[in-house]
């Protein structure tokens, strides 16, 4: 008697276990997709505005030229 509730507990114990297994796992998915999503923003952001720059300063630099 005493050994089936030890088996039943620790059945019911591995099953709550495993299901929060892949809750921690789903979360830590979801938390690496949003992180990858975000840096790639910011990464594509900061590209353009260092291209932005770039354009800019060609610009000016090449007024300059002009004007000497």
């Amino acid at each position: 008697m005493c050994k089936k509730v030890v088996v039943i507990l620790v059945s019911i114990s591995l099953a709550w276990g495993l299901s929060a297994c892949a809750e921690l796992k789903h979360t830590g998915k979801e938390i690496g997709h949003t992180t990858k999503k975000v840096t790639t923003a910011i990464g594509h952001g900061t590209r353009d505005t260092v291209k932005a720059i770039g354009h800019e300063t060609k610009e000016v630099i090449n007024d300059i030229k002009k004007d000497d």
